[in-house]
């Protein structure tokens, strides 16, 4: 279980550094940050991000907690880890944004836009935790539906044609989702990772 935040709520607090460099994973590596600027501009989708690593890691330093929790930086990383193998310092960048959207989710923080990638991730892990794997159709459903059933309907229909032809050449099934064979021993895994995970 990850230990709460010094000062929640707080807008400023210089005690959050020492908070990421304790409780994120890599974060004790943040203090090997030069602030060169590489990260950032080794990133793909960086304009996508409210802030680039290095303006994240730098708010981080600055103790500026509420907008770093709040940040959608963590959710955009695609992890292709651009940023951990041209930072010359070694600074595990995509560890630590993949932790920091984690504890995100673990305090109950949210990113102030609507992120797609948070949802899309949701829905993935609700078909994998039901069934021990993914069934794009519910998955895609289940994403759509995040925003909204105007949206459901718009997204459905404008894809529609691409899944009529991955169910006409066999790349889509028709009818019950496929479903592991041992759901008891699927619930007692991911049971068992929540209370490894809770142990800290």
């Amino acid at each position: 279980m990850t230990a709460p935040l010094p000062n929640p709520g707080k807008k400023y607090d210089l005690d959050f550094a020492r908070w990421v460099y304790d409780n994120v994973n890599g974060g004790d590596k943040m203090a090997l940050c030069m602030q060169c600027g590489v990260c950032s501009g080794s990133c793909p989708i960086g304009t996508n991000m409210d802030h680039g690593p290095r303006k994240l890691f730098m708010m981080i330093r600055a103790g500026m907690q509420e907008a770093v929790m709040t940040s959608n930086t963590p959710a955009n990383c695609t992890s292709c880890y651009r940023c951990v193998v041209r930072c010359p310092r070694s600074v595990p960048v995509t560890y630590i944004l993949q932790d920091l959207l984690a504890k995100q989710a673990e305090l109950g923080y949210r990113a102030k836009d609507s992120n797609e990638n948070i949802a899309f991730a949701k829905s993935f892990w609700w078909s994998a935790r039901a069934f021990g794997r993914t069934d794009e159709r519910l998955v895609t459903a289940k994403y759509y539906w995040s925003f909204g059933p105007a949206e459901f309907w718009k997204r459905s229909m404008e894809n529609l044609k691409i899944a009529l032809g991955f169910i006409k050449k066999g790349r889509m099934h028709i009818g019950m989702p496929h479903s592991v064979k041992d759901k008891k021993g699927l619930k007692a895994i991911l049971d068992k990772a929540r209370e490894i995970e809770s142990r800290g």
